[in-house]
């Protein structure tokens, strides 16, 4: 009689097992989520997950993933959107949980992490040299033994690095090396030779890390991939049929970053160069040619959104697309040749089929009827590449609905996911239906019902709660005081709020400025007037900055948007999370404010649609930046008075934990001077 497989121990068993073996606390909120992680696997409906700080749902969601990747011998990819988590899974929570559960599963559980093929290093390139700059841009000196540029000695590093990596993968390259440097050492998948074609395809990086990853019951990725491989027709992710994807608020705008296209003038021109001798040089010429119109017609055109294309600009861009066709013809299919030449041919390839492809999308991104439009265009003006135009869908809801939601169980889940109170908010971003049927949307709220469809996916939503008792250890306090913030800088009135703010907590204050700008201005001021140290991002790198702060309970760091999802200091080196505005997107903002009129023009609010999702997910990102540890108390102070006033702050607060509100200057400011004694 054939074996029949061993019954596993249920996922409440498992977790409990897991958190003795990392020396965790089990709590409430973590059993309920790795229960209903393990019923949308089970089931099928997919699941949003609301999880604070502190609740373990790294192990809430792996714990139940591994189970069903070992019950039924297949594969679960765990998606995030930041390197730190990436690193923390793989480098922490698996291997530990891995040899915790390898007992009780019958076999150690397999993990692998796997990212794009340009983030490993290519043997082939390295060795070729076909980088994507001249060899007089590289090295003063001809040989790599005395390379005199900056980039000369970065791309000798990474040849040094090369013979003592064991994985390729840039992210273990510490110190880092510039975008450049790394170009000359790795290839794009449109580049690749293949690794029955490369002769050194045997020991490709990338291909040992996708073997890895076959193998494995849970691979790790990014949400880039993850969509790279919902989009493209051939899978780039092993088989599976769960996905879990963490720092789920950030999985719009990492997909919309994916489905974004870009051309230039000297894309164009690179083209045409990189394909120059391998085909008749007439076509090269041809696309050059085109190359120089399109940076003429750019050089004049109007920079920010373009809602419509004007003659000359469409026949630029139809040259453009026209020429790089014929060389891409000209070049034909695969040939018989050296695996030099052929990388030469991939790469001139890949560069054309990119720039005939922005160009095509381009021209048709400009419907008759505003009705149609999926796409949005904009010019912009960079220091380095000059202009540069781009083109990006106007929602990824319905590609993540087709591409990812029909076709596998979605676990997502975040410390913030729910928006004015509900996960609705956020579900219609991401192509699902509303939770319940909802009545009209009350003023102050960003709920939109779209029509109902037999085909909605279905899924569920769980409030996993939080081991911080907010209204007991935070403040949120409101300057309503204040006037409404300007365009012109930091009012001297804000600068006051914030002195007497940072003076009363004694430093340990950590600014969150909606810009750079901002954040300057303020650690300017604050320099002259306070004696503490008052550190500003960009001083030097982020992470140094942030060990600073850490290290000294009287520093101050002051900074824009990475700081806001990016900093994790529990303790009393922070007291104070100050921001200085509602971080709505700038008027300006061609992306923003073309969804907010597409929302508008179906009879939405686009404003509460699109502005105030956006402003509601960086706030909850940054108020959730004071409690780190149940031991924390603080306060977050937000100067901008429409928090208290407007008719959609009742929307933003609801995003917001639930810490103890109040508008009193002299109640916060006797507060802190009480935990600096604490």
């Amino acid at each position: 009689m054939p074996a029949t497989a061993p019954t596993l121990p249920d996922v409440p068993t498992l977790l409990s097992t897991a958190v003795r073996a990392v020396g965790g606390t089990e709590r409430d909120g973590q059993l309920r989520m790795a229960e209903a992680v393990d019923r949308a696997i089970r089931t099928g409906e997919h699941l949003a997950v609301q999880a604070g700080t502190g609740t373990g749902k790294s192990l809430a969601y792996l714990v139940p993933a591994i189970r069903h990747a070992v019950a039924k011998d297949t594969t679960v990819v765990v998606a995030t959107a930041t390197i730190a988590l990436q690193r923390q899974l793989v480098d922490r929570d698996l291997p530990r949980l891995a040899a915790a559960l390898a007992p009780r599963l019958g076999r150690e559980p397999r993990f692998a992490i796997l990212k794009g093929r340009r983030n490993y290093l290519c043997l082939h390139r390295l060795h070729t040299g076909a980088g994507d700059d001249s060899p007089e841009d590289l090295f003063e000196a001809a040989s790599l033994a005395s390379p005199t540029s900056v980039l000369g000695k970065q791309v000798a590093r990474l040849h040094e690095w090369a013979g003592e990596t064991e994985t390729g993968d840039r992210d273990e390259l510490v110190p880092g090396v510039a975008e450049r440097a790394w170009r000359q050492v790795s290839v794009s998948a449109r580049e690749c030779l293949g690794a029955h074609r490369c002769p050194v395809g045997l020991d490709c990086f990338a291909e040992r890390a996708r073997g890895e990853a076959g193998r494995a019951d849970v691979v790790v990725t990014n949400h880039a991939l993850l969509a790279i491989d919902a989009m493209g027709e051939h899978p780039v992710l092993p088989e599976h049929d769960v996905v879990v994807i963490d720092e789920a608020h950030d999985l719009v705008d990492r997909v919309t970053g994916v489905a974004t296209e870009e051309l230039t003038s000297s894309m164009a021109a690179t083209a045409a160069r990189r394909c120059g001798k391998l085909v008749d040089q007439q076509f090269a010429d041809r696309l050059d040619e085109a190359a120089e119109g399109l940076a003429l017609l750019l050089g004049e055109a109007t920079l920010g959104r373009w809602d419509t294309l004007e003659r000359e600009l469409s026949g630029g861009l139809a040259a453009i697309r026209d020429t790089a066709h014929g060389c891409i013809t000209a070049l034909g299919g695969e040939r018989r040749e050296d695996p030099e030449a052929a990388a030469g041919r991939r790469v001139a390839l890949a560069l054309l089929e990119q720039v005939h492809g922005a160009a095509e999308r381009l021209l048709g991104a400009f419907p008759e009827q505003e009705a149609d439009r999926v796409d949005v265009v904009w010019l912009a003006d960079e220091p380095v590449r000059g202009r540069v135009l781009r083109v990006a869908p106007l929602a990824v809801a319905g590609l993540l609905r087709h591409r990812l939601f029909a076709r596998r169980t979605v676990v997502l889940t975040s410390a913030t996911l729910t928006l004015g109170g509900t996960f609705d908010t956020l579900a219609r971003h991401w192509g699902l239906p509303p939770s319940k049927p909802v009545a009209a949307p009350a003023e102050g709220t960003a709920t939109e019902k779209p029509p109902p469809d037999d085909d909605d996916p279905a899924w569920t939503g769980l409030d996993a709660g939080s081991p911080f008792d907010h209204r007991h250890a935070g403040i949120l306090y409101t300057a309503a005081h204040l006037p409404p913030p300007g365009r012109d800088g930091l009012a001297p009135s804000y600068l006051d709020e914030l002195t007497q703010l940072v003076t009363a907590a004694g430093g340990r204050t950590l600014g969150l400025f909606s810009s750079m700008r901002a954040a300057k201005q303020a650690a300017d001021e604050l320099r002259t007037r306070l004696a503490m140290p008052i550190l500003c991002q960009g001083d030097d790198s982020t992470g140094l900055l942030v060990r600073q702060f850490a290290a000294d309970e009287a520093t101050c760091l002051f900074g824009t948007l990475s700081l806001w999802q990016g900093v994790d200091v529990p303790g009393p080196s922070l007291s104070l999370v100050v921001v200085d505005r509602i971080p709505f997107p700038r008027p300006d903002d061609p992306l923003a404010s073309a969804r907010q009129r597409a929302v508008a023009s179906r009879g939405g609010n686009g404003f509460l649609t699109v502005a105030a999702t956006h402003a509601a997910l960086l706030l909850a990102q940054g108020t959730g930046r004071l409690l780190r540890s149940t031991e924390d108390r603080g306060v977050v102070a937000v100067l901008d008075p429409r928090l208290a006033t407007a008719r959609y702050s009742g929307f933003l607060r609801a995003s917001l934990p639930p810490y103890w509100p109040t508008s009193d200057p002299q109640v916060v400011r006797a507060a802190l001077r009480r935990l600096r004694r604490w």
